[in-house]
């Protein structure tokens, strides 16, 4: 079962009538009527336990009025919440008084109010303190201060990553929303889902890795088989292996571009733009689009192998050396049409392979800064292409 993390805000709260209540409305058609969303997500999904977190003047009596009457220590967390004062100390003396009530553990967690940057990175890391290594994770954003539930999204990533926690859904009670059939409950875990591609681009622009879009798409309903072969293409691209990489994508493109899930479809123009690359006329050509790319990222040692190879493979179509995939071809044609230019590609990435500073020319100079090796591979890409 998981944990139920709920936020706690300040409720209207009339002097006869209580706190206002709502009859929400979750999408089997259940009704229950409540002050407080969190009480009801809690009967309706049956978490394995309640994290409650709120401010100090947040309703916290709303979970105690039922029977508050004869404990000394609830009627003073009931004052307290009158004066904004509520302490993490009073709110701990009554965890035990609620999870009897609601049959189930219930942790108190007093908050600040995130109003600046040390007190959103107090939550968060209060939040995950409160938590174990991958421990599944429902988080209800209903009530607290409005800006709180963009702080729980970023929460539930820095969880995801922090604390490897599963956070399965996102509820939210919108009760501005509120018809005759009663207040809708929301489920939010879309937006997550959101966030993971927008991670994933994130790491394709930093590593080039478009794998990363492998299970997203078939979650998102892509199928399975076709999602692999983007994953498979991707692993031949990083292993130096451009052709079969080209015929991988030339199958799996298609669906790609044709894919209607409704994330994917944010994003499927995106991914397939930036694997284009496969579409370029030859096998060198399909090289030094790789090793630019690599270059713009960074990743020199990619950079200068694809780059290499694209004057290898152009020197292999030049001299008419045979099949360009072949091995011995390529030495051969490399050796006998190699010049300034492209010797220096080799030896940039002999060096970055092997970690050995070559003597005898300048290439250990071009590798004593990033701007000076980024400026000399950009020179070498287009010098060796002509």
């Amino acid at each position: 079962m998981p944990t139920l993390i709920s936020l706690l805000g300040k409720g209207r709260n009339d002097s006869e009538t209580g706190y206002r209540k709502a009859s929400y409305r979750f999408a089997d058609g259940t009704l229950r009527e409540t002050p407080f969303f969190g009480l009801a997500l809690a009967e309706q999904i049956q978490p394995g336990r309640l994290v409650v977190a709120g401010t100090a003047g947040s309703m916290w009596d709303v979970l105690l009025q039922q029977h508050a009457a004869e404990d000394d220590t609830v009627l003073q967390l009931m004052e307290a919440v009158e004066k904004e004062a509520v302490t993490q100390q009073l709110l701990t003396a009554c965890e035990s008084h609620l999870s009897q009530q609601l049959g189930r553990p219930v942790t108190c967690l007093l908050i600040p109010y995130a109003r600046n940057e040390d007190e959103q990175v107090a939550i968060l890391q209060a939040l995950a303190l409160k938590l174990s290594k991958g421990e599944k994770v429902v988080l209800d954003v209903t009530h607290g201060f409005r800006h709180l539930p963009m702080l729980a999204l970023v929460a539930a990533r820095y969880l995801a990553r922090v604390q490897q926690v599963q956070v399965e859904e996102v509820y939210y009670g919108a009760l501005e929303m509120t018809d005759q059939q009663g207040t809708p409950v929301l489920a939010l875990g879309s937006m997550l889902q959101m966030l993971d591609w927008v991670e994933a681009l994130a790491t394709y622009d930093k590593d080039g890795d478009y794998g990363v879009f492998a299970p997203l798409l078939a979650a998102d309903g892509m199928d399975r088989r076709q999602a692999a072969v983007l994953q498979q293409a991707a692993f031949y691209e990083r292993t130096g292996n451009p052709v079969q990489a080209q015929q991988k994508l030339g199958s799996v493109i298609e669906s790609v571009k044709s894919h209607s899930g409704a994330l994917g479809r944010l994003f499927r123009d995106t991914l397939a733009r930036r694997i284009s690359w496969f579409r370029k006329g030859n096998r060198s050509e399909w090289e030094r689009a790789l090793g630019n790319a690599y270059l713009e990222r960074g990743d020199y040692l990619r950079a200068a192998t694809y780059l290499y190879e694209s004057s290898v493979t152009l020197a292999t179509l030049q001299q008419g050396w045979g099949d360009i995939n072949d091995f011995a071809a390529r030495k051969d044609a490399f050796k006998d049409s190699r010049n300034e230019h492209s010797q220096q590609l080799e030896y940039l990435r002999n060096s970055l392979c092997h970690g050995v500073r070559p003597l005898g020319d300048n290439t250990a100079a071009h590798l004593q800064s990033e701007e000076r090796l980024r400026k000399r591979l950009q020179e070498l890409s287009e010098a060796t292409q002509l």
